[in-house]
């Protein structure tokens, strides 16, 4: 973000912004998830601590330039058990939080409304299932020990048949490839391409190794979704590639940037040096600006407008 241009108007609300992220990462540690900062983009899981069946929601949160003194979080809630209207009956009471506190710093209010509303959930709910961890890293023991696992990251195992040889009846679909960044000797390049099946994902994989420097890579990282129009519904996958965790955070910017048809793979070259949670910062950026650079964020816009839970108040309360 520091290298943006921020508009004078709004450099309130980001310093607003930074003291409540820092409040609430301090809060809730390894709870709290930042997914791409440049984008104002965040997460946490919440659950309802000791009670059983253990529940667990999270909270994706992207921040807009006017919040807190204008216009509120845009939101989503990614919970299996969560459905109709129980989802509505949560959202409503989010969004009459915030008519309450308009031009307030709100996170917090809406984290321990969730964890409230997980607690008096009745005992017969679900229970979410937690996806187990693969893949360990050089920095695995640094910090990802406890990272935080969501539910809507799991691997898409049942898939994986669609990925068998078929007759070679599609074209490799056109590779782009991003700008590097390098921090600390260590490199990351971003590569996207347009796909519609997980025949073509396989395609594009092969085709990215036929390059010497990129099989080379120390991890090549990869997220892809697809919408299915038959189903009304996504085929979408990630793979960390050894770098534990990253292809979870990378799908997951994807399906917050409701992209769709698309392939992002991230190469990183190693330089000797531990970044810790830096490298998932990195990641996640190559990602967006290439995105960005290639117009797939496009649909970001109509998704907020149509799909994100917002209410702009009739009115605004004096602070």
């Amino acid at each position: 973000m520091a290298d943006d241009v921020i508009d004078p108007e709004n450099a309130g609300d980001l310093q607003s912004q930074i003291e409540e992220v820092e409040a609430l990462s301090s809060i809730y540690g390894d709870e709290w998830c930042v997914i791409d900062e440049a984008s104002r983009i965040f997460c946490i899981k919440i659950s309802n601590d000791l009670e059983e069946p253990k529940l667990t929601a999270c909270l994706q949160i992207i921040l807009p330039p006017d919040y807190p003194s204008a216009a509120p979080p845009i939101y989503q809630i990614n919970a299996a058990w969560l459905r109709g209207p129980e989802r509505a009956k949560l959202a409503n009471s989010l969004e009459d939080l915030y008519v309450e506190h308009v031009g307030e710093s709100i996170l917090y209010l809406w984290v321990e409304n969730i964890r409230e509303f997980l607690v008096k959930k009745p005992k017969s709910s679900e229970t979410v299932d937690q996806p187990e961890r693969v893949n360990m890293t050089a920095e695995e023991d640094v910090d990802d020990e406890d990272l935080p696992d969501f539910r809507t990251l799991k691997l898409n195992t049942e898939n994986a048949h669609l990925f068998l040889d078929h007759a070679n009846d599609e074209d490799v679909p056109p590779i782009k490839h991003g700008n590097t960044i390098t921090d600390r000797r260590s490199t990351f390049q971003p590569h996207l391409a347009p796909v519609v099946t997980p025949r073509q994902v396989k395609m594009v994989l092969e085709k990215l190794y036929e390059n010497k420097k990129i099989a080379s890579a120390t991890h090549n990282i990869y997220a892809y979704r697809i919408f299915c129009e038959d189903k009304n519904s996504f085929l979408q996958d990630c793979e960390d590639d050894g770098e534990t965790a990253a292809g979870g955070r990378l799908l997951h910017l994807l399906q917050i940037l409701d992209v769709r048809n698309v392939m992002v793979v991230v190469s990183r070259w190693y330089g000797g040096i531990l970044l810790g949670p830096d490298r998932f910062k990195h990641i996640n950026n190559c990602a967006r600006n290439i995105l960005v650079e290639e117009g797939f964020t496009a649909s970001m816009d109509e998704s907020t407008r149509s799909g994100a839970k917002t209410k702009k108040p009739k009115s605004k309360k004096a602070k």
